[in-house]
């Protein structure tokens, strides 16, 4: 039994602008830009040259680490460049296709990204990889093997798919929740997939339990989409594994912890995670991307990106080739049509402004919002806190922002950590009601990372410290074993000699 969760906002979704259309395959473009940290944990590593012919779905870099992902080759073609060196010499994006970009954007901004660009030769000459009868794998074996096809969470984390899985290996009772409560103004390409997509979604489901061991699935989505809704439901006419949760348009019912309550009635811990209380989240987006890759042998080489706002023609969303620069979108959609002001990667609340419509489009990028005046919030000048509790009220992790607010202001990380920074979403509901314009949100994240290393730096002197008395322990005991063995070969000797 759920809970309706606390706070939160009801918005304008902005939605129905973009899907007024049919999904559609985006134009696939001359060159394209594949960034190595397109995923949460450390980069990939190239394992490709210059010059190194390349198929359609073939490996091109490798994981480092245990979290880390695998980046293949969204078409087929010629690898044109390496990445440059880590540092100092950053390499421009600036040939990422043929679109121009908007006059009043800033140019290309490749800072420095560590990248692999290819030149496609159109063909789309297919890299062999057969399907998988899933069954039959074991659950690590599974995991192991949708690792291999740079599957990761698309709705926005991009934590790798496999490592999030296997952190409910040793757990019983898995409850699965697959996260299609879209609830992000703007945004709407998991509702465009659980439209037209939902035997892949529902498919996806199957095998993400099975690599999970889970008892239980249960597809979230809101109440909005009647038409996925319908179309999730005729998926399932058949069968009765996986059950479908309808919840409330409220922002931000789709954040991971906020449904977690809203379904299942739990609260993680505020230091743990899902697989902490039984329940593994994944996005339907990653469901639907395991889906191809296990049954067409399709690894993550693409995804659906919403392309919206007032000043694109005709916004849409697009099933797109990762790599692809967003001007390339913003062509495919008729192009710009008003005074841009920003273009925003992700939805109007956490979303990121992008600095050009050159940037290629990542595993993360799930909308592209080509933002006039209109369609921005306006923000004043900043005022002092009036202390109205309003922030507190919407807070939807119930965190009392202005009091961390204060406590960021002067660097107080004790105080920091005593009342939740950590615990924040990032969701920007305090600044939308915050009638004093205090960006409440960036101050947050801004203190997050000195209170992060102080809190590791914790941890790793409580490690050390354990380690040091353990090493102390063992000392003590090997010292005690010898002293014993001593003793004895005494009283044997003792023993001889009388």
């Amino acid at each position: 039994m759920g809970a309706r969760i606390r706070g939160g906002l009801t918005l304008d979704a902005n939605k129905t602008r973009s899907t007024r259309l049919a999904l559609r395959a985006a134009t696939v473009p001359e060159r394209l830009i594949l960034p190595l940290d397109q995923h949460a944990g450390a980069p990939s590593r190239p394992i490709v040259q210059p010059g190194d012919a390349v198929l359609l779905g073939q490996p091109i870099a490798e994981p480092q680490g245990d979290i880390s992902a695998w980046l293949h080759s969204p078409v087929s073609g010629t690898i044109l460049s390496s990445p440059p060196p880590p540092a100092g010499e950053g390499q421009g994006g600036g040939d990422g296709g043929t679109a121009a970009p908007h006059p009043n954007l800033p140019p290309q901004a490749g800072e420095g990204a560590r990248s692999i660009v290819i030149a496609n030769d159109g063909r789309d000459a297919r890299y062999a990889q057969s399907p998988v009868d899933y069954p039959s794998l074991s659950a690590a074996d599974l995991r192991a093997h949708i690792a291999r096809g740079g599957i990761v969470g698309l709705g926005g984390a991009t934590f790798p798919t496999a490592a999030k899985l296997a952190r409910s290996a040793d757990v019983d009772g898995i409850h699965l929740l697959l996260n299609g409560a879209e609830c992000e103004p703007w945004i709407s390409c998991d509702d465009m997939l659980m439209r037209e997509r939902a035997a892949d979604v529902v498919f996806g489901a199957r095998i993400l339990k099975h690599a999970t061991g889970a008892t239980q699935c249960t597809i979230a989505i809101e109440d909005d989409v009647p038409q996925a809704e319908a179309a999730l439901r005729s998926a399932l006419r058949e069968t009765n594994d996986i059950a479908i949760s309808i919840q409330r348009d409220i922002y931000p019912a789709g954040g991971e912890r906020q449904l977690i309550l809203a379904i299942t009635g739990r609260e993680v811990p505020s230091d743990g995670l899902p697989a902490d209380i039984g329940i593994v989240v994944q996005n339907v987006g990653t469901a639907a991307a395991a889906a191809r890759w296990i049954r067409d042998g399709e690894p993550l080489i693409s995804r659906i990106v919403t392309v919206t706002g007032a000043g694109v023609s005709e916004p849409a969303n697009l099933e797109v080739r990762l790599g692809t620069p967003v001007a390339s979108l913003i062509a495919d959609c008729g192009g710009y049509v008003a005074d841009v002001q920003q273009l925003i990667m992700g939805g109007s609340m956490m979303g990121q402004a992008l600095t050009s419509d050159q940037l290629p489009v990542v595993k993360a990028m799930n909308c592209i919002i080509a933002a006039t005046a209109a369609d921005l919030q306006p923000r004043g000048a900043e005022m002092p806190c009036i202390r109205c509790g309003d922030c507190a009220q919407v807070c939807p992790a119930t965190l009392l922002p202005q009091q961390l607010h204060w406590h960021a202001q002067a660097g107080d990380l004790a105080n920091l950590e005593r009342y939740g920074l950590m615990d924040c979403i990032e969701c920007g509901c305090c600044d939308y009601v915050c009638p004093s314009q205090i960006p409440l949100t960036q101050r947050f994240r801004e203190a997050k990372p000195a209170l992060l290393a102080t809190l590791r730096a914790r941890r790793d002197a409580t490690t050390a410290r354990a380690h040091y008395e353990a090493r102390g322990d063992r000392l003590q005991r090997i010292e005690q074993e010898q002293r014993t063995r001593l003793e004895e070969k005494r009283r044997h000797l003792a023993g001889r000699k009388s």
